[in-house]
């Protein structure tokens, strides 16, 4: 007896499997495309980056290495573009090689550049604090007071690891503006600052006790 009904609750369940599939046959067949397709998109969007990324490389490689017998305005132009592709990793890249090499004389066209890293490139955090902070020091020479503290105001009001190295930039910027006491100001909090680089707070000390210690 008992057999018997452990055989009707199994074709019972059998049947009721059966009957759900045969009942949802046009949406088991559509969930089931709609996986497909999203796993295909997928993969086909990882090998357009890929290639993308490869394009980018290879236009970046193929750049410095022309930087030896190519004329600069070429060189420029291909960098450029790195910039303007927005890549994560070889956009900052083609920027460092144009400033370290001196190929854009044009202050306004090298913020320009740096605008498209800070605001329309995903970066990550660190890198667009760090690519913030080469802004300012870019333009510390000519910038006035507000300029260059709304260039710095996303990391001097954040926690990040680039933080001492913007208010000692701020601090020796108004040092060398002979306004002491904001020098003074920025030393000290770089001091009180936790996780501070060692080193920054070394040199902020040593410029209170020399030159800011009345």
């Amino acid at each position: 007896m008992d057999e018997d009904l452990e055989i009707i609750d199994r074709n019972t369940r059998n049947q009721k499997i059966k009957d759900f599939f045969v009942n949802n046959k046009k949406l088991i067949v559509s969930v089931s495309f709609t996986i497909v397709l999203l796993v295909i998109s997928f993969y086909s969007f990882r090998i357009y980056e890929d290639n993308l990324r490869e394009k980018i490389s290879n236009k970046y490689n193929s750049a410095i290495i022309k930087h030896q017998i190519a004329n600069e305005t070429e060189i420029v132009s291909i960098m450029k573009e790195v910039i303007e592709a927005k890549n994560p990793s070889y956009s900052p890249l083609a920027l460092y090689y144009l400033l370290d090499n001196n190929l854009i004389d044009n202050k306004e066209e090298i913020n320009d550049l740096f605008n498209v890293l800070i605001k329309n490139t995903s970066l990550e955090k660190e890198i667009k604090n760090l690519i913030i902070y080469k802004k300012a020091l870019f333009n510390a020479d000519t910038i006035n007071e507000n300029g260059i503290l709304e260039i710095l105001n996303p990391i001097i009001n954040s926690d990040s690891v680039w933080k001492s190295h913007a208010l000692y930039l701020l601090a020796e910027y108004f040092y060398s503006n002979s306004e002491k006491q904001k020098s003074k100001e920025f030393f000290t909090q770089i001091v009180n600052t936790e996780n501070a680089n060692l080193d920054i707070v070394k040199k902020a000390q040593k410029r209170l006790n020399r030159d800011l210690s009345e």
